[in-house]
């Protein structure tokens, strides 16, 4: 039988580094959720300059239509383009660490637009892949690929 002191350091020095994973991975979640947070409200805001620091310089940005946009031309889309972002609601949004400062954001999400000259409401049901990476001490959003999910098909009658 092992003693109970023993039994206890062996517990301890199991549990512990786990624990400190956990609170790690989630200081990462937080950090990346507060990133992408501040991402969708610049976004729909339309604010230059908040999507210009959330931004990483290297941006690529994969639409489900299949263009693909700059920093640039991404941030200029946004704020002068045809479609307007009202809202994101994410059915779900999971992050993971890829690398040393680089992190993966998966997930779906579903975005309510407008159309800036008709007032005409849209909405898209996106299956997406994002690359955070930090850089200069920050998160930058580095990269996004998203898909359109099929509307379901009408029911038989």
């Amino acid at each position: 039988m092992i003693p109970l002191p023993l039994r206890s350091a062996l517990l301890a020095a199991l549990v512990l580094p786990a624990l400190h994973v956990s609170a790690a991975e989630d200081a990462l979640t937080a950090a990346l959720r507060a990133a992408d947070d501040e991402r969708v409200a610049a976004t729909m805001a339309g604010d230059r300059t908040r999507l210009a620091a959330v931004y990483s310089d290297a941006l690529h940005y994969a639409h489900s239509n299949g263009k693909v946009d700059t920093k640039a031309s991404q941030i200029e889309g946004v704020t002068t383009g045809p479609t307007r972002y009202e809202s994101f609601t994410y059915r779900e949004r999971t992050f993971m660490p890829a690398g040393p400062g680089v992190a993966l954001m998966k997930g779906r999400v579903v975005v309510a637009t407008r159309n800036r000259a008709s007032g005409q409401p849209g909405q898209m049901d996106l299956s997406y892949l994002a690359v955070w990476r930090q850089e200069g001490g920050q998160w930058r959003f580095l990269a996004w690929q998203s898909c359109r999910i099929p509307e379901a098909p009408a029911a038989a009658k």
